[in-house]
């Protein structure tokens, strides 16, 4: 009997390799999740090639190659993962984003909170799936220094600027490091950057760094502090606490959809008072830190590799009916 053929997928981000973000390493993941049930073509537009499904990252990047394949195959699954700024920002005002959400069969938000931000007709089209990490083991801390790891490009949805204010109100003899990794995608946020690593000793830009050295920087650190303004499912905080990291974050939708609303390592957004005043509490109070690392434990169950798979490839159910 005829082995059955696998189906054809188009897999859309609009980054490629090259930027090293959390839209290519999902987009990067997925490929990987589903090559095994279907031919899986990754690409940073749709270009009219055969399809039996299109996967889409970002309603507003990618909006030309979601019209244009809901025009060539309107009965076909079409899939659009929602980033943070789609959620949290253009599906508010931008028409292309809007149109994306229409067209889509399909929504996949990354966090559980996200399907409320959409239109209320739009609720029923939307599936969450958090991103994943393969789990590290405990790193080996320091133990003269309580180092503090800051992993995202330098942009304005991720609020680099509350770790400068943090550094600035940090005492000059401090025992705390801030270890600072991302590419500056704005060239005033990496002089911002520069200047603060000039005037605060205890502050170090690292630069892009690859994936697998940021993993490793987050594992040795005792925290990962995250302070974005915008998140649609932070793959940082995800592989923080998979590498038995604990989380101070910003009360974001995206950090909130991911650790709970229970946790205990929330300040307000872009509030460097209280991210410093938590930071110097888990620094000085083992038992905080403990309870962070105990709440991030258990956060950390939902963000299984196999569970995103299987949610993944669960997408691709309609094309096997």
């Amino acid at each position: 009997m005829p082995r059955p053929t696998r189906p054809r997928v188009a897999l859309v981000t609009p980054y490629g390799a090259r930027a090293n973000n959390g839209n290519w390493h999902t987009a990067a993941r997925w490929a990987r999740w589903l090559a095994p049930v279907a031919q899986v073509q990754l690409a940073t537009r749709w270009d009219g090639a055969a399809a039996d499904a299109l996967i889409a990252l970002h309603a507003r990047r990618s909006a030309a190659s979601i019209a244009a394949f809901a025009a060539a195959h309107p009965q076909q699954p079409l899939i659009v993962v929602l980033t943070g700024t789609d959620v949290y920002r253009d599906i508010e005002h931008d028409p292309a984003a809007q149109r994306s959400l229409q067209q889509a069969t399909t929504l996949v938000a990354l966090n559980a909170l996200a399907p409320q931000r959409l239109p209320p007709p739009l609720r029923a089209k939307a599936v969450v799936i958090p991103q994943s990490a393969r789990a590290l083991a405990p790193g080996r801390k320091a133990q003269r220094y309580f180092d503090v790891a800051i992993v995202g490009h330098l942009r304005p949805e991720k609020n680099p600027q509350l770790v400068w204010r943090v550094a600035a109100q940090l005492p000059a003899d401090t025992h705390i490091r801030l270890w600072h990794a991302g590419a500056a995608l704005d060239a005033a946020l990496g002089r911002q950057a520069r200047a603060a690593a000039r005037a605060h000793p205890h502050y170090r830009w690292l630069g892009n760094l690859p994936r697998a050295q940021a993993r490793q920087l987050m594992r040795r650190c005792h925290l990962l502090l995250h302070p974005s303004h915008m998140e649609g499912g932070a793959q940082a905080v995800i592989e923080a606490v998979t590498a038995h990291t604990p989380v101070l974050a910003s009360r974001i939708d995206g950090n909130v959809g991911l650790l709970g609303a229970g946790y205990g390592g929330y300040f307000a957004p872009d509030d460097a008072d209280q991210a410093t005043a938590l930071l110097l509490a888990a620094a000085h109070a083992p038992r905080l830190l403990a309870r962070l690392a105990r709440q991030c434990r258990q956060a950390a169950r939902e963000f299984s590799p196999a569970r995103e798979a299987a949610r993944v490839r669960a997408l691709l159910a309609p094309l096997r009916r």
